[in-house]
C-alpha cells in the first residue's frame, strides 16, 4: 500500500501531466503547509481557495517569461501565508476593529 506522501506525489505528477506542464516542480509540502495555515487562520474552506489563488498568481507572475519558476511559486506562497497569518492576528483583536 502506498503512503500518503507517495500518493500525493503521484497525484501531483498526474495533474501536471494532464495540464502538460510536467517540467514544473511543485513543493507539495509547501502547498500543504499553506493550506494548513489558511484553514486554521481564516476558515477551513479557505485552504483550497488560498492554494488555488496562490498557484494562479504564480502562473501569472511567470507568464511574462512563459515559464513557471520556483521563485514565482515561492513568492506566491509567501504572500498568501503572510496574508493568512495576518488575518488570524486581526481576527484575534477586539471585535469591531
Amino acid at each position: 500500500m502506498k503512503s500518503q506522501d507517495e500518493t500525493l506525489e503521484e497525484w501531483c505528477r498526474a495533474l501536471l501531466q494532464a495540464y502538460r506542464i510536467e517540467d514544473v516542480q511543485v513543493d507539495v509540502n509547501a502547498v500543504l503547509s499553506l493550506a494548513g495555515v489558511a484553514a486554521h487562520s481564516v476558515v477551513r474552506p479557505a485552504a483550497p481557495l488560498t492554494t488555488f489563488i496562490a498557484g494562479l498568481a504564480a502562473g501569472l507572475a511567470a507568464s511574462s517569461g512563459g515559464k513557471v519558476d520556483a521563485a514565482s511559486m515561492d513568492e506566491a506562497l509567501s504572500v498568501a501565508r503572510t496574508l493568512a497569518e495576518d488575518y488570524d492576528a486581526e481576527a484575534a483583536g477586539t471585535p469591531g476593529e
